[in-house]
């Protein structure tokens, strides 16, 4: 029995081009629809049908082909070839593909809630002293 990896694990590439793109599962699992737990149950998964693949894909922000020609060793490759000098903005290489692990609109409401939370304790201090003399 041999304890080698395989090296077209679909699931395992997935996973690694995720934690690259420094998403975690739950913030993959909410962009495709499902639960976290699906999402670790595919990276298990040594094949993917091709439809659901090309949604992950697209998730991540790459091709589907992408994911299935990923190893480690090119993106060794691939970011040794950059330089200090190659990156002529503050953005570097990678400036235009950043996106957000959170829902905008859940922090906007997240934000509200405290504030109006806060006013109820402003309110109900302001009765206390109103209370006292």
């Amino acid at each position: 029995m041999s304890t080698a990896t395989k090296p077209n694990h679909i699931g395992r590439k997935i996973s690694r081009i995720r934690e690259l793109r420094d998403m975690k599962q739950e913030a993959l699992a909410q962009a495709l629809g499902m639960s976290q737990q699906s999402i670790s149950t595919i990276e298990n998964s040594e094949t993917i049908d091709e439809e659901k693949l090309v949604e992950i894909a697209k998730a991540l922000g790459v091709s589907a082909e992408a994911i299935k020609s990923f190893s480690d060793e090119n993106m060794i490759t691939y970011f040794n070839t950059f330089h200090d000098t190659d990156f002529s903005n503050s953005q570097g290489a990678f400036g235009q593909n950043h996106q957000c692990n959170f829902n905008p609109l859940d922090k906007v409401v997240e934000l509200y809630e405290r504030l109006v939370q806060a006013e109820k304790d402003k309110v109900e201090y302001l009765e206390k002293l109103f209370k006292g003399k």
